[in-house]
């Protein structure tokens, strides 16, 4: 009897789905000192890059390839420097992703992983800045949607399209995304 109480047990704990996890890490600038800086005058609020499209790429994703690591080996096949992610839709079989987590600096971010929550692929934007992927996303499921920036470990399902703009030389995003410059 007990044998069959266990034997139970077990199936019933190798029945139930992951949860998702979640984990914080401070996200400290290379120098400690940038984190605890003020604005600089000399940086504008604002500012402008301009630049056109050189080109538009268009990618699709088979069954079980990571979107990330897709996009990154894409970017480098391509050798897009600099560009603009306009689209992505499609479903994923599981995810990962991280958003910040505080309003003060040293920034902290909140990495949110499912490996096996399927979930569609709504929506991505970001951008190409200097061969690196910054990608955020939007996935939904039946019960909500949620989204943030894109890590390794979000495979996909039926398939993804990502649609990048490809910016010409003028146009230079190498500061971008860069939290010192301020």
């Amino acid at each position: 009897m007990i044998h069959r109480v266990l034997s139970c047990l077990l199936l019933l704990a190798a029945a139930l789905p992951a949860q998702e996890s979640r984990r914080e890490i401070v996200n400290y600038a290379s120098n400690p000192g940038q984190d605890a800086k003020a604005n600089s005058d000399s940086v504008p609020d604002v500012y402008a890059i301009s630049g056109r499209f050189e080109r538009i790429v268009t990618l699709r994703f088979k069954f079980d390839t990571d979107l990330l690591a897709g996009l990154q080996k894409m970017v480098g096949q391509e050798k897009i420097r600099h560009a603009v992610i306009l689209a992505g839709a499609g479903s994923v079989r599981g995810y990962h992703i991280h958003q910040v987590s505080n309003r003060v600096f040293p920034s902290k971010n909140m990495y949110v992983k499912d490996p096996i929550a399927q979930a569609d692929l709504i929506g991505m934007n970001g951008y190409i800045i200097d061969g690196k992927v910054h990608a955020h996303v939007t996935l939904a499921t039946p019960d909500r949607a949620f989204g943030g920036h894109l890590e390794p470990g979000t495979p996909v399902f039926t398939f993804a399209i990502v649609t990048l703009g490809v910016l010409n030389e003028a146009a230079d995003l190498s500061r971008a995304d860069d939290k010192t410059y301020r």
